[in-house]
Order: C-alpha cells, then sequence, then structure tokens
C-alpha cells in the first residue's frame, strides 16, 4: 500500500511540473505576442497620424503612449503575481 501511494505522490507532482511548465511557456508567448502586437500598433498608428497631416514628432510623442499602457499592464500583471506569493 505504501508503493502505491508513494508512486500517485510522485506522479501527481510530475504532472503539476508538466502543468507549470505550459503556464511559463504560455505566459512567456503571451508577454512575447503582446510586446510585438504593441510596437506593431504604434507604428500604424504613427502613420495614420502623419498621413493625416501631423507632424512626425508630434506623432511619435502620441503614440508612445501605447508604450506606457504596455509597461502599465506588464506593472499590473507583475504587482498580482507579487501579491500572490505573499
Amino acid at each position: 500500500m505504501g508503493k502505491i501511494s508513494s508512486l500517485r505522490f510522485m506522479l501527481s507532482i510530475f504532472g503539476s511540473g508538466i502543468i507549470l511548465a505550459k503556464l511559463l511557456t504560455s505566459l512567456l508567448l503571451v508577454w512575447l505576442t503582446l510586446d510585438w502586437k504593441m510596437r506593431k500598433a504604434r507604428r500604424a498608428f504613427e502613420k495614420e497620424l502623419i498621413k493625416q497631416g501631423m507632424a512626425k514628432h508630434d506623432a511619435k510623442r502620441i503614440s508612445a503612449q501605447y508604450t506606457t499602457l504596455k509597461d502599465n499592464i506588464e506593472n499590473a500583471f507583475k504587482q498580482s503575481l507579487r501579491g500572490w506569493r505573499l
């Protein structure tokens, strides 16, 4: 009976490790995708503003809000993880 329970324990630890690895991989992919899509959206927004007649410098300054928004999202997520560990 002891060998069966220790085997179940080892399998549950192994299964938990696999699930944790999948979760971390998914989080990394989301982070990379968010970063890439935010850069793409920022460039498209700048191009549209310039096309509508805005100065390039002003368009870059306004589109910098996309980067600020992305940073705020990342910081909120990091704070939620820190709060969860405590």
